[in-house]
Order: C-alpha cells, then sequence, then structure tokens
C-alpha cells in the first residue's frame, strides 16, 4: 500500500514539475518586442523613467508586498477595494535624458489574468503633465509575463536572489487593436488629442528584495500632426 502512495505522490510531482516546464517554456507566449508604432510619419514623443522605487518621487503598494513604499512614511493602499493597486509620482525624461515632465500612475492586478496563454494582466493608467505643452492621459492594459518570465522569476531562482542581463520588451497590450495604449489629450497644444501609445521596459537587474534596481521604462506617444493643428492655443 505504501509502495503505491509514494508512487502516486511520485507521479504527481513529476506532472506538477512538467507541467510548469511547459508553462515556463512555451514558445507560444514570447511577447512582442517591436514597438506597433514605429513605422509614422507623425511625431512621437518619447518619455522615459526609472522604474526602481528609490528612484521615483513617490510610490506605494498594500505595505506588505516584498518591495516596500517609498519614502517610507508615504500613505499605504491597505484598504481591501485598492489593497492590489500600486501607484507612483516620477520625473519623466525627454531622449536626451533632461526633465520633461511629471507622471502619476496607477496599476492593478486584472481578472483577465490568464497564465496558461502567457497573460500576466495589470491595468493602468498614466496622467502625464509636460510643462508648456500640457498634459496626456494614456489608459492600457499590460502583460507582464514575458518581463516576469524573463526578468523576475530567474531572480528568485538564482542562489545571490538577483538577476543581471540584458532584456528589453513591451508591455503594452491594449486597448488597441494592435496591441497599443489608448492616449487622450487633456490640455494645452495636446487638448482634444484622442491617439495611441506604447510602454517599454528595459531590464539590467532586479532584486529579489529591492525589486527593479536597473530597469528603465519608455512611453511612446504618437502625437498627429492634424490633431496639433486643431487643437487650441494653450
Amino acid at each position: 500500500m505504501i509502495k503505491y502512495l509514494i508512487a502516486l505522490l511520485f507521479g504527481m510531482a513529476v506532472g506538477a514539475v512538467v507541467f510548469l516546464g511547459l508553462l515556463y517554456f512555451n514558445p507560444l507566449t514570447t511577447q512582442q518586442r517591436l514597438s506597433p508604432i514605429t513605422v509614422t510619419d507623425n511625431e512621437v514623443v518619447k518619455l522615459g523613467y526609472s522604474a526602481a522605487v528609490q528612484d521615483m518621487l513617490i510610490y506605494t503598494n498594500d505595505g506588505e508586498s516584498r518591495v516596500d513604499p517609498h519614502p517610507a512614511k508615504v500613505l499605504q493602499l491597505w484598504e481591501a477595494p485598492i489593497r492590489k493597486t500600486r501607484a507612483m509620482a516620477t520625473v519623466l525624461t525627454d531622449s536626451r535624458g533632461q526633465a520633461a515632465g511629471i507622471g502619476i500612475k496607477f496599476w492593478s492586478d486584472s481578472e483577465s489574468t490568464n497564465i496558461l496563454n502567457g497573460q500576466a494582466i495589470v491595468d493602468s493608467v498614466w496622467h502625464i503633465y509636460m510643462p508648456e505643452r500640457g498634459s496626456l492621459f494614456v489608459a492600457q492594459s499590460e502583460n507582464l509575463w514575458s518581463y516576469l518570465r524573463e526578468v523576475v522569476i530567474p531572480a528568485y531562482w538564482s542562489s545571490a536572489d538577483n538577476w543581471r542581463g540584458i532584456w528589453r520588451g513591451n508591455i503594452t497590450a491594449g486597448p488597441g487593436a494592435l496591441g497599443t495604449a489608448s492616449v487622450a489629450g487633456g490640455s494645452g497644444e495636446f487638448a482634444g488629442l484622442r491617439s495611441e501609445g506604447v510602454e517599454a521596459l528595459s531590464a539590467k537587474a532586479y532584486s529579489v528584495e529591492l525589486g527593479p534596481v536597473a530597469v528603465e521604462g519608455e512611453l511612446s506617444i504618437e502625437i498627429p500632426s492634424e490633431e496639433l493643428e486643431a487643437s487650441p492655443d494653450p
């Protein structure tokens, strides 16, 4: 009787390992790396930011996650309706690395997540203000599965509890048909704007204890020329 039980448990363990292996190495879950708005005749505003918490103006979560809020005394999102939400405020830079504006981002875990299909989904919203230009709102669904599979999970598997390498990928997965974010102008020269955008991450180092260490984010927002011509003056 005991040997049959041992055989059953062994078989279940092997099956679980095989299942996790197929899930992790599934080639059908490879994420898109080329931006859908790479080829365009319109202006593309590119805004960069550091995804390292210590580089942000403010970062907060439920206070119980592995990555601590920053600064230490910032209010935490521990109430039940927002417990799975994270928020940050950060300086956005232009292509030359100069400050171009302020970005405030909220993102929450999505019920549409389906790891079997390679979908680790969060829903996010950006509010971006660029002095002398105006403000923008960016709403999107992000698929973080490729980032988790190639950066975060290897960090947890590492005996040093960290990952180092080179990884870059688009994380925007909708709501646009081509996997783009929805962009709406708020004020200034962007007032009335309706466009698309894409957010990407570039990672070089990740720590189990600290989270992103050397991870840069980039927002690419298409600005159709006819939209700017039709916009009222600030």
